[in-house]
């Protein structure tokens, strides 16, 4: 298993970490398989979208936050941060990857991501690869 930290600038904001990941793929030594790409945090989550334009990044954060607003009546997470832990469960705290010929199986246009939900922080991600 390797794991690597993310610094994040922003409350919300979505980090590419496809060549970590790969990174992983590569100390593994698996040329087919799986990779588990995992967040360790319940206000951060992992996921895979387009990379090529980053409209896509400021279209989703722009949805998540008018779909779950940070100062919403009625919640009651005492920390005030109830939207990053809702955001996190809707994204999700990993993906599932297929290995191939040693790489990701990505699509031309896809990446993997980071989710800040509640930072600015220093985040972990753990990869395991199985072959």
């Amino acid at each position: 298993m390797t794991e690597f930290h993310v610094k994040t600038s922003a409350r919300n904001q979505l980090v590419e970490i496809t060549d970590q990941v790969r990174d992983a793929i590569n100390a593994a030594g698996t040329k087919s398989g799986l990779c588990v790409v995992y967040c360790t945090h319940t206000t951060a989550a992992i996921t895979v979208n387009e990379n090529a334009d980053p409209d896509v990044v400021h279209d989703m954060l722009l949805y998540l936050n008018r779909t779950v607003p940070k100062d919403q009546p009625g919640f009651r997470h005492g920390e005030g941060n109830s939207d990053s832990h809702i955001k996190a469960s809707l994204v999700g705290p990993s993906v599932t990857l297929l290995v191939n010929d040693g790489d990701l199986a990505l699509g031309r246009w896809q990446g993997v991501y980071f989710c800040e939900f509640d930072g600015p922080r220093s985040r972990t991600v753990m990869v395991k690869v199985v072959g």
